[in-house]
């Protein structure tokens, strides 16, 4: 017979194991280019994965593909169990290829575009060039999208953004223009109006490397938190030192596929691959 706790525990656990996000097979080309060659990626509710990979290996068109900023070309993004800028073929029309006598490979049909940004809502992402809004004050760039998009009322929407500029160390700065801010502060703006949104994924796009160094550590040190918190991220980042310090899991590309992937002290400190190797060399 299970107690409260132990009834809280099951959930707790069953919440965590669930899989966030499901990459299956992701192929993206640009022309003749081709970035991403049948892609595989799972990441679980509550964890951290940290993308590595040379300038060219597909880590920011991967994450781009998992908000559907680019369609991908073959395979499918799952988040949170539903796809992400696709629905799959009704169930009517299986049904009446079934009664055909055969089996027809599965279609995706791409959503309208307002379901598309819908869905968006719910997967925070943070570019490396911050892209706030300059004609708004700060906490406009932070209201603007939960007013917009869905509708909450003001009062609480204001509340819970100087609420979140107040975390990221910016209660100060409510008034002031993105161009009257450091690098740095823009930057934890940029995560404080993703998490206006109360999504279920946040995806980090290089978050630093616009940064002078002086300023990296600050919005390392907003991340890390939210890594404690337990908040779902996907960052494509060439700091190695927070990868090994917050990662659950750590991928590495080249060339448009994963070629290594597992915890950080596996990955990091015993590499198995070659390539993982070479680039390690040159970073560390």
């Amino acid at each position: 017979m299970s107690t409260p706790d132990t009834a809280a525990a099951s959930t707790a656990t069953a919440a965590a194991s669930r899989v966030m996000v499901d990459v299956r097979a992701v192929r993206k080309s640009f022309g003749a280019l081709e970035v991403l060659r049948g892609v595989d990626l799972e990441v679980r509710a509550g964890e951290v994965a940290v993308v590595l990979g040379p300038s060219g290996s597909g880590k920011s068109t991967l994450l781009r593909t998992i908000n559907h900023l680019e369609k991908v070309d073959g395979g499918w993004v799952s988040v949170d169990g539903s796809l992400v800028g696709y629905r799959r073929e009704s169930r009517t029309a299986a049904r009446r290829a079934s009664a055909k006598g055969g089996r027809r490979a599965e279609r995706l049909y791409e959503l309208p575009e307002r379901e598309i940004l819908k869905q968006r809502t719910g997967i925070g992402f943070v570019f490396q060039n911050f892209n706030l809004f300059p004609h708004l004050t700060v906490l406009e760039n932070l209201t603007e999208a939960p007013l917009s998009a869905l509708r909450r009322p003001k009062k609480e929407v204001v509340e819970t953004a100087r609420a979140l500029l107040a975390r990221v160390g910016l209660a100060d700065k409510a008034d002031a223009y993105p161009r009257r801010l450091s690098g740095g502060q823009q930057q934890r703006v940029a995560i404080a109006r993703a998490l206006a949104l109360e999504p279920k994924l946040l995806l980090f796009d290089e978050p630093t490397s616009a940064l002078d160094p002086e300023l990296v550590g600050e919005v390392l040190d907003v991340i890390k938190d939210l890594a404690h918190r337990g908040t779902t991220m996907i960052v494509v980042t060439h700091e190695i030192g927070f990868a090994r310090e917050v990662a659950d899991t750590v991928v590495f590309m080249d060339g448009g596929r994963i070629v290594e992937q597992g915890p950080p002290d596996e990955v990091l400190d015993n590499p198995r691959h070659e390539r993982t190797r070479s680039f390690l060399s040159k970073v560390l």
